[in-house]
């Protein structure tokens, strides 16, 4: 058994060998097989340098084409042979381990370029050929007088030997004279061809100037044109030609004849469409691809005035479920399903379904009224994914989420569209999937800023521009400050100071969230120690403490207790000094294994606070198990405070929350309070602690050691 190539020059010459033992027997060349794959060799070098090439260059596909051209390949066969040969092997010796989906992409849509630069190098060799005959009927004419038995034999010789099509007729379009190769591009005996006139030759396809060059040539007012043409055969086929005619002149130079050449083109073009279709078009649905779809909704959005266009952006909710539970086979099949349902919803003009990948689909329609047509067609996409779809015995279940987009044409570009598309899907899908939303201006814009803060959240902490505020915890009995909460905050370049709510949920959707907790406890407890070198000195401040917010992400992480103990040994802070909040949300429900790393540092000293107390609808007898030292209550159990008199349901849910508390040895911290009555009325119920605007607003630290000292000695 041979061995595998190593290298990528030598899988690259194993390809070269496979490309020329493939070619080489329909190339007409004196070359042996050896020179020939040399030949090759530099070749097969280019494509695998435009397949893995940053972006696509179609210039290198088309000129590896008309290499072959150069090199004799003019065999129809030898294309084929070709593109079949880069189909197959390309990706496989040249593709190193990339993208395999993504290059196979790339590959055909080289083979497209190969195919166009090998038809117009083709094209060039043959218009040549067909100047060369033109050249000598017209020295056959010019010499006449001169040598016209010598003349007519050899151009007799041309006329009957050459390989494309010939024909003369007169300037009313009778035809005069046709050769047998024309003969059998049209299947077509002599006599029936010579009865034929040219203007009989329309065809649905010919281009608007074909008829008006030809009443040029046949006045003299032109020599020549040259243009792809169409004909129909007798047995309703097409042939496809690359069509010149020449005009003749007679001694005087009057016009008198004219000349056409033809070259059948047909097996080239529909190779052409073939390429063409494996290039836009998905190979496991038969949808449109990407590349057609972008094609078709930049011609929409480049329509006139008055034409408007309405996208649905569709993804498959729980489609990953189905693939990584019954396998990528099933998963197929069902998109297959799909995309025939999908397809049945596009049925009026103007409308049309595409496959962007994976479970992404979307459906164009466009015309002057498609604000009502989208929503329409919309809902049939909805109908359509009802009924449940059997999948190997199965019963599958299939629902989706769909962003919509209307709009004049003419205003936003593709890439516009599409992003809005995709946000207002994903706002359908977060709004609990299985329904459409429409997109909204607003909404974009605030999807669009919370990319961009995520995009910019790693490197905010590394260029310093989070910093953290801190708010006073004060004693209710005897109003000193305690200690204060650690709130962080981001100077953002542009968008100024930004609250936690604003990217702490960002943080915790991209893993952040431990790395800028981390560097919070470190900044809060080396600002503990200095509080406590400052106020040292004054007795009746006595040791302020930092409350820090853990998020339930840095709670699962393993590293939570090492970290904040080497923090805390670091500073040279004993743990006393710091009190970790938890949401009563993260710790619902929580296993033993979520509250070890807590117990071990509420064991340690550590104190643990429940944060947000009484919104997460926990069971109260839940706390005798849960290692936490302080209950800091939600402010919405005592907003009714602010105002006089309370509601007496609020106090008594408060009152009795804070004996339960005490007697569980917990104490009770509350947040919001921002009026004096509130306050008053909390310290009557019993609380121990509070923060809010009545004391004071979340500020620097400096803020917090002159009330700490004010309290002190005042």
């Amino acid at each position: 058994m041979s061995a595998e190539p190593d290298g990528p020059e030598d899988r690259l010459r194993r390809f070269a060998t496979i490309w020329s033992r493939a070619v080489f027997p329909v190339t007409s060349t004196s070359s042996t097989r050896a020179e020939f794959e040399e030949q090759l060799l530099p070749l097969a070098r280019r494509l695998s340098e435009a397949l893995l090439a940053r972006a696509f260059d179609a210039d290198a596909g088309r000129a590896v084409g008309a290499a072959l051209v150069d090199a004799h390949c003019t065999d129809p066969e030898a294309l084929s042979r070709t593109l079949d040969c880069v189909d197959a092997y390309l990706v496989l010796y040249c593709g190193g381990d990339g993208d395999q989906e993504g290059l196979r992409a790339r590959s055909a849509r080289l083979q497209h370029a190969m195919a166009a630069g090998f038809a117009q190098a083709l094209r060039e060799r043959t218009l040549a050929e067909q100047e060369a005959i033109a050249q000598a009927a017209l020295q056959a004419q010019g010499v006449v007088a001169q040598a016209l038995h010598a003349t007519e034999a050899r151009f007799r010789a041309v006329f009957e030997g050459a390989a494309i099509g010939i024909g003369m007729a007169d300037l009313d379009g009778n035809i005069l004279q046709v050769n047998g190769a024309l003969l059998r591009m049209f299947g077509v005996s002599e006599q029936t061809m010579r009865g034929r006139n040219v203007m009989e030759w329309t065809h649905p396809d010919d281009a608007p100037q074909t008829w008006r060059l030809y009443d040029e040539l046949v006045r003299g007012e032109r020599e020549h044109y040259h243009l792809e043409k169409a004909f129909y055969r007798p047995d309703g086929t097409v042939l496809w030609t690359n069509l010149t005619v020449s005009l003749l002149r007679d001694a005087d130079g009057s016009p008198q004849y004219q000349l056409a050449l033809m070259e059948d083109t047909t097996e080239r073009r529909l190779l052409n469409l073939r390429l063409r279709y494996e290039a836009t078009h998905d190979a496991l649905t038969g949808l449109p691809n990407r590349t057609f779809f972008f094609e078709r909704l930049e011609k929409a959005l480049g329509a006139g005035k008055g034409q408007r266009f309405g996208l649905c952006y569709l993804d498959l909710d729980g489609f990953k479920t189905i693939n990584d539970s019954l396998g990528h086979a099933a998963g197929d099949r069902l998109l297959v399903e799909v995309a025939d349902r999908l397809q049945s919803c596009a049925t009026a003009p103007g409308e049309m379904v595409a496959r962007l990948g994976g479970d992404e689909f979307v459906a164009l329609t466009t015309g002057p009224d498609t604000q009502r047509e989208v929503d329409e067609l919309a809902t049939r996409i909805m109908n359509a994914l009802l009924a449940p779809i059997s999948v190997d015995g199965r019963e599958l279940t299939v629902r989706g989420s769909i962003g919509i987009v209307e709009g004049p044409a003419g205003e936003r570009s593709p890439a516009e569209v599409l992003r809005s598309a995709d946000i207002t899907m994903y706002r359908a899908k977060s709004a609990g999937g299985n329904r459409f939303e429409l997109a909204d201006p607003e909404a974009d814009a605030r999807a669009i800023t919370r990319h961009g803060l995520t995009t910019a959240l790693p490197t905010a902490l590394e260029r310093g521009e989070f910093f953290i505020e801190y708010q006073p915890l004060v004693h209710l009995g005897d109003g000193s400050v305690r200690g204060a909460e650690a709130l962080v905050r981001w100077l953002h370049p542009q968008h100024g100071v930004l609250g936690p709510d604003r990217f702490i949920p960002l943080a915790e959707h991209t893993g952040l969230i431990v790395p800028l907790g981390r560097w919070v406890l470190e900044q809060s407890v080396r600002q503990a120690r200095e509080w406590r070198e400052l106020h040292g000195a004054v007795e009746a401040v006595g040791p302020l403490r930092i409350n820090v917010n853990l998020s339930p992400c840095q709670l699962t992480h393993p590293g939570l207790v090492q970290d904040t103990v080497d923090i805390l040994e670091r500073a040279g802070v004993e743990p006393d000094a710091l009190c970790l909040e938890v949401t009563e949300s993260a710790l619902i429900g929580a296993d033993d294994d979520l509250l070890k790393p807590l117990r071990r540092l509420a064991e340690m000293g550590v104190d643990i606070a429940l944060d947000d107390f009484g919104t997460g609808y926990s069971n109260l007898a839940n706390l005798r198990r849960l290692p936490v030292s302080v209950l800091k209550l939600d402010r919405s159990f005592t907003q009714s405070m602010q105002q006089f008199p309370a509601d007496p349901v609020d106090l008594k849910i408060v009152e009795g929350i804070v004996s339960l508390a005490h007697s569980l040895d917990l104490a009770v911290t509350v947040e919001g309070v921002e009026t004096g009555a509130q306050a008053e009325q909390l310290r009557i119920l019993g609380c121990d602690t509070a923060q809010g605007w009545y004391y004071a607003r979340p500020g620097p630290p400096e803020r917090l050691h002159h009330l700490a000292l004010a309290d002190a000695t005042g």
